[in-house]
Protein backbone atom coordinates (compact mmCIF):
# COMPACT_ATOMS: atom_id res chain seq x y z
CA UNK A 1 0.00 0.00 0.00
CA UNK A 2 2.81 2.38 0.90
CA UNK A 3 4.51 1.74 -2.42
CA UNK A 4 1.31 2.48 -4.35
CA UNK A 5 0.78 5.76 -2.50
CA UNK A 6 4.43 6.68 -3.05
CA UNK A 7 4.11 5.96 -6.77
CA UNK A 8 0.90 7.96 -7.03
CA UNK A 9 2.51 11.00 -5.39
CA UNK A 10 6.24 10.84 -6.14
CA UNK A 11 6.11 9.95 -9.83
CA UNK A 12 3.79 12.82 -10.86
CA UNK A 13 5.72 15.23 -8.61
CA UNK A 14 8.99 14.11 -10.19
CA UNK A 15 7.59 14.48 -13.69
CA UNK A 16 6.32 17.96 -12.81
CA UNK A 17 9.74 18.99 -11.48
CA UNK A 18 11.55 17.65 -14.53
CA UNK A 19 9.09 19.46 -16.80
CA UNK A 20 9.59 22.71 -14.90
CA UNK A 21 13.35 22.27 -15.10
CA UNK A 22 13.27 21.77 -18.86
CA UNK A 23 10.87 24.66 -19.47
CA UNK A 24 12.55 27.14 -17.10
CA UNK A 25 16.17 27.00 -18.26
CA UNK A 26 16.61 30.75 -18.66
CA UNK A 27 18.67 32.68 -16.13
CA UNK A 28 16.88 34.62 -13.43
CA UNK A 29 18.45 37.16 -11.12
CA UNK A 30 17.69 36.72 -7.44
CA UNK A 31 18.12 40.09 -5.72
CA UNK A 32 19.11 39.85 -2.07
CA UNK A 33 19.27 43.63 -1.52
CA UNK A 34 15.75 44.89 -0.76
CA UNK A 35 16.84 48.53 -0.39
CA UNK A 36 18.31 48.96 -3.87
CA UNK A 37 16.72 46.44 -6.28
CA UNK A 38 17.79 48.31 -9.45
CA UNK A 39 21.52 48.09 -8.62
CA UNK A 40 21.78 45.39 -5.95
CA UNK A 41 24.91 44.79 -3.94
CA UNK A 42 24.02 41.13 -3.52
CA UNK A 43 22.41 39.18 -6.32
CA UNK A 44 22.61 35.72 -7.82
CA UNK A 45 22.11 34.63 -11.43
CA UNK A 46 20.99 31.03 -11.97
CA UNK A 47 18.47 29.10 -14.03
CA UNK A 48 15.00 29.22 -12.51
CA UNK A 49 14.87 25.46 -11.95
CA UNK A 50 17.86 25.74 -9.62
CA UNK A 51 15.78 27.97 -7.35
CA UNK A 52 12.92 25.45 -7.53
CA UNK A 53 15.15 22.52 -6.57
CA UNK A 54 16.91 24.47 -3.81
CA UNK A 55 13.52 25.48 -2.41
CA UNK A 56 12.36 21.85 -2.56
CA UNK A 57 15.48 20.63 -0.75
CA UNK A 58 15.17 23.32 1.92
CA UNK A 59 11.51 22.37 2.43
CA UNK A 60 12.35 18.70 2.80
CA UNK A 61 15.15 19.44 5.27
CA UNK A 62 12.98 21.81 7.34
CA UNK A 63 10.12 19.32 7.31
CA UNK A 64 12.44 16.55 8.47
CA UNK A 65 13.80 18.73 11.27
CA UNK A 66 10.28 19.72 12.36
CA UNK A 67 9.19 16.08 12.39
CA UNK A 68 12.28 15.01 14.31
CA UNK A 69 11.74 17.75 16.91
CA UNK A 70 8.03 16.98 17.28
CA UNK A 71 8.81 13.32 17.97
CA UNK A 72 11.34 14.06 20.73
CA UNK A 73 8.95 13.10 23.53
CA UNK A 74 8.28 9.71 21.93
CA UNK A 75 11.99 9.01 21.56
CA UNK A 76 12.54 10.06 25.20
CA UNK A 77 9.69 7.79 26.32
CA UNK A 78 11.05 4.86 24.29
CA UNK A 79 14.51 5.40 25.78
CA UNK A 80 13.21 5.42 29.36
CA UNK A 81 10.96 2.39 28.72
CA UNK A 82 13.92 0.56 27.19
CA UNK A 83 16.02 1.27 30.28
CA UNK A 84 13.21 0.10 32.54
CA UNK A 85 12.80 -3.07 30.48
CA UNK A 86 16.53 -3.74 30.73
CA UNK A 87 16.39 -3.29 34.53
CA UNK A 88 13.44 -5.68 34.84
CA UNK A 89 15.13 -8.20 32.56
CA UNK A 90 18.28 -8.06 34.69
CA UNK A 91 16.17 -8.56 37.82
CA UNK A 92 14.38 -11.55 36.23
CA UNK A 93 17.72 -13.06 35.19
CA UNK A 94 19.11 -12.59 38.71
CA UNK A 95 16.05 -14.24 40.28
CA UNK A 96 16.23 -17.12 37.79
CA UNK A 97 19.90 -17.69 38.66
CA UNK A 98 19.08 -17.63 42.38
CA UNK A 99 16.18 -20.07 41.90
CA UNK A 100 18.36 -22.42 39.85
CA UNK A 101 21.14 -22.22 42.43
CA UNK A 102 18.69 -23.03 45.25
CA UNK A 103 17.22 -25.92 43.27
CA UNK A 104 20.70 -27.27 42.59
CA UNK A 105 21.62 -26.95 46.28
CA UNK A 106 18.43 -28.74 47.34
CA UNK A 107 18.94 -31.55 44.87
CA UNK A 108 22.55 -31.89 46.05
CA UNK A 109 21.38 -32.11 49.69
CA UNK A 110 18.79 -34.73 48.75
CA UNK A 111 21.43 -36.76 46.93
CA UNK A 112 23.80 -36.55 49.93
CA UNK A 113 21.10 -37.47 52.43
CA UNK A 114 20.27 -40.71 50.62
Amino acid sequence: MRRIVWLLIAVPAGLLLVTLAVVNRHDVRLVLDPFNPEAPVISLMAPFYVYLFVTLVIGVVLGGIATWLSQARWRRSARSQGKAAARWQAEADRLTRERDAQAAAQSKQLALSR
